[in-house]
């Protein structure tokens, strides 16, 4: 039996009973009046017992009609499409993906035709709107029947389905062309049936008539089957070679391009479970053992391995690497878990010199001197660092907020400060610090916890203006006396100005048709810092913003944007002098696969935007542009600048979709030029785990993989980046500290490949002529020597002199002048190292 016959056998049994008693009550009540009162003053009005059955009708609404009349003409789409493939491909994966979709379809549509009809509704969209039309009328003439008070049906019926210009563009293509445009049209064309039937569920009362209950259920998971189905063969058609790498945990396919991978170091003992190092489910992680144990006994091997862990419960973040912050050669790695502390070393691997096991998650670090901070928001965390958690509700043991260490003994870090705050601490920023103090920005997203554990936690109570939401915790903490840490302030930064209301900006939910639902702003994620700009950005859930923290204890709101592509602000990013910031989109979370063939480009992904006098201009969008595949979470997330002078490059992760190194100098048109990345952890399951955060750190970039560890990395000369402005970056001074959401400008020492960096970035446009920089190359090339002998040279300083006086800065557009003065600069400071 199919599934129309199913349902119409279902539909006619309720049918059948419903008309039986329909006749009873008709025969006992033939002669009572059955009366419609209307609104107040008007007078009743008799009905027949067929109008008062409508009118009353609770087995199906008007919603599941227009439902079903939008959703007709959406599957004829789909046929029409799937006609097509039979004549423009020979790839078979595609005439399956075609059959598969014809056969389903056609009988969906036959499904709808025959509701429709046993309930003498039109299945013609334009019948149907000509019916609204005259039961309106109707309505505003004193009638009240059964379908007057619903609206005609909208544009949103019909979510997904491809433009006549894009059927034509289907219609001409063929072969890969072919391929490609269908996949791409027809995954858009079933999320839409999807999203139809989401809006459809939605709506109260609506889909509650069995029959129609299952189909809209089998339409959610047959065409999400096929989503998934079409999105991995969409990913078999991307020349990227990232495109379907070889799953697995330590033996996953790579792809690596213009990067050198150095090292790759496993999480240490004590930071992973060692019967179960890849995190996989425990229904995933039984499944793999029977699979494991049948190979063995094919190969008549004796093993013990294959039984007993269905019933372990899965760790989830439990041992999960999370953020980074360097001090001089000291890394330290965060990790739900605790903390790992590395010596770095310039030809080797890093080398781990303590492990410090202090669950409570996030983990994030910074690095201030000989103290450690670190965020933790979980319930679990204790006071003590223990490991059993804490069981009740409200209780002293319990520890969210920041923790301290000293770490003036790398080996043997000593806890010596807490600051409990209302919700817990995901990230922290740390704004200032003198011989006295450190100011800190804390920022807390989850729920706010109990009064009774920490007074003074108010949560979402109408019209509290004490509440810890739309807040961020202003934290001293003073150097001397760490344990004396406190909360200064709790400024409400998204007040609105005027009026005091506390949730001042974005609210929540999306930006029209066709957008994403986006977080309400009660918190920020991140808060990047600028001092010496007297700036920060906020990465705040759903806008992103600006601070003027001139006052580090007062930070005041000075611009704040939307974006209609983003679901979450993730975090931010500045460019090298403060003039930018790149935000991200944590669509997703970063648990979902949100870098499918078929995901918009402007979804999880970068905002770039120029600083324009205090206040943000958008300019571009940029994402990873390698298909991933449903098993792998992938959206935007930790990264920095890369310190190439001349250039504005930053390393981003990517989660499972590697790290990717890109160019923005040009802010409006964003340029990949080299990435890495690994297959999926599972083929068949998604495991949360790639890269949390990619950092460039003295002449290295390191990258926290979630699930397998820690990765080096170094830059490799290519079209896009020469092994001058490599080496020039390699001696940027960062200032010997880096903590993931604090920034200064680095600078750059006045050395013959610094200017050579220059001289390859204006070689490669058209502002200064090819003979004045051969002749400044070796005028370079002269000063090298001279400077590796410690030698002077006054007739060499004069040359350097006047080749930068020939350089004109104003000439070329706005890049090449910045250049220009650059490189002039940097030649008369070499010039006074040689006098």
């Amino acid at each position: 039996m199919t599934r129309l016959q199913a349902r119409a056998l279902l539909l006619n049994y309720r049918l059948c009973g419903a008309a039986l008693a329909a006749l009873a009550t008709t025969a006992a009540f033939a002669q009572a009046p059955i009366v419609n009162p209307g609104a107040p003053g008007s007078n009743p009005r008799r009905l027949n017992a067929d109008e008062a059955i409508a009118l009353a009708r609770t087995a199906y609404t008007e919603a599941d009609v227009r439902f079903l009349q939008a959703m007709i003409p959406h599957h004829q789409q789909a046929l029409e499409m799937a006609a097509l493939a039979k004549h423009r491909t020979n790839r078979k994966e595609l005439l399956d993906a075609a059959g598969r979709i014809e056969a389903s379809q056609q009988d969906e549509i036959d499904f709808m035709r025959e509701w429709l009809a046993e309930r003498n509704e039109p299945a013609d969209l334009g019948a149907a709107h000509a019916a609204t039309a005259a039961d309106h009328a109707a309505s505003t003439a004193g009638a009240a029947g059964a379908h007057a008070a619903h609206v005609a049906p909208a544009a949103h019926a019909m979510k997904g389905m491809a433009t006549p210009e894009q059927m034509a563009a289907l219609a001409a293509a063929n072969g890969a062309e072919f391929d490609r445009l269908f996949l791409e049209l027809m995954i858009e064309h079933h999320e839409g049936a999807v999203e139809m039937v989401e809006e459809l569920t939605d709506q109260p009362g609506s889909a509650y008539e069995p029959a129609l209950f299952e189909f809209t259920r089998d339409v959610t998971n047959d065409q999400n089957a096929e989503i998934e189905r079409m999105n991995a063969l969409l990913v078999t058609l991307s020349p990227d070679p990232r495109a379907s790498l070889k799953a697995g945990f330590d033996d996953a396919g790579e792809a690596i391009l213009n990067l050198t991978k150095v090292a790759s170091l496993p999480k240490p003992p004590g930071f992973v479970d060692p019967n179960n190092p890849a995190n996989v489910s425990p229904k995933r992680l039984a499944a793999l053992a029977d699979a494991s144990e049948r190979r063995r006994r094919r190969d008549r091997e004796e093993d013990e391995r294959g039984g007993g862990r269905s019933n372990q419960r899965s760790p989830l973040l439990s041992f999960a690497n999370t953020d980074m912050a360097f001090r001089g050669d000291v890394m330290v790695v965060g990790s739900y878990h605790g903390f790992n502390v590395y010596r770095l070393q310039k030809e080797q691997a890093p080398e781990l010199l303590a492990s410090v096991v202090c669950p409570g998650g996030q983990g994030d670090v910074s690095i201030v001197g000989d103290l450690l901070i670190m965020s933790v928001e979980q319930t679990r965390g204790r006071v003590d660092c223990g490991l059993q958690g804490v069981q009740s509700d409200a209780s002293p043991e319990r520890f969210r907020g920041l923790r301290i260490f000293d770490i003036s003994d790398l080996t043997r870090p000593v806890q010596v400060g807490q600051v409990q705050t209302c919700r817990g601490s995901h990230t922290h920023s740390v704004v200032a610090s003198d011989a006295e103090r450190i100011v800190v920005y804390n920022s807390g997203t989850s729920s706010v916890r109990d009064e009774e554990e920490l007074p003074g936690c108010i949560g979402n109570v109408a019209g509290d203006t004490r509440t810890a939401l739309f807040r961020i915790d202003v934290i001293e903490i003073p150097k001397r006396n760490p344990s004396a840490a406190r909360i200064v302030d709790r400024p409400a930064v998204f007040a609105d100005p005027e009026t005091g209301v506390l949730a001042g900006l974005w609210r929540g939910g999306d930006h029209g048709d066709e957008t994403q639902e986006t977080s309400a702003t009660d918190q920020c994620h991140d808060i990047t810092v600028f001092p010496a700009a007297h700036i920060a950005a906020g990465a705040c859930s759903g806008n992103g913003i600006v601070f003027d923290i001139r006052d580090p204890l007062k930070p005041q709101r000075i611009d704040a944007v939307v974006d209609k592509g983003f679901a979450y602000w993730h975090s931010a990013t500045f460019n090298n002098d403060g003039t930018k910031v790149i935000f991200t989109d944590e669509w997703g979370g970063g648990t979902r696969p949100r870098c499918r063939a078929h995901d918009p480009l402007d979804w999880g992904a970068d905002a770039v935007y120029d600083l324009v006098g205090g206040k943000l201009v958008y300019r571009s969008h940029y994402k990873m542009p390698a298909p991933q595949v449903d098993v792998e979470n992938c959206v935007a997330h930790n990264g920095s600048i890369v310190p190439v002078p001349g250039r504005d490059i930053t390393v981003q992760s990517w989660y499972q979709g590697g790290i990717s190194v890109w160019d923005f100098t040009d802010s409006a048109n964003p340029v990949e030029i080299a990435y890495f990345d690994r297959g999926p952890i599972d083929a068949e399951e998604l495991v949360l785990a790639g890269y949390w955060s990619s950092y460039w750190y003295d002449g290295r970039i390191y990258a926290t993989e979630i699930q397998r560890g820690l990765d080096v990395f170094e830059l490799a000369p290519s079209a896009f980046l020469s092994e001058n402005e490599i080496a020039a970056a390699t001696l940027a001074d960062q200032g010997d500290v880096f903590n993931p959401q604090q920034q200064f400008p680095v600078t750059w020492p006045a050395e013959p490949v610094v200017a050579r960096a220059y001289v390859d970035q204006l070689r490669r446009g058209s502002a200064v002529p090819a003979a004045q920089l051969e002749d400044t190359s070796a005028a370079l090339d002269a000063a090298a020597a001279r400077l590796d002998a410690n030698a002077k040279d006054r007739a060499l300083a004069q040359r350097l002199e006047a080749l930068s006086r020939a350089l004109d800065a104003n000439g070329g557009d706005a890049v090449a002048a910045k250049r220009k003065a650059a490189l002039a600069q940097t030649l008369t400071a070499i010039s006074a190292r040689l006098r």
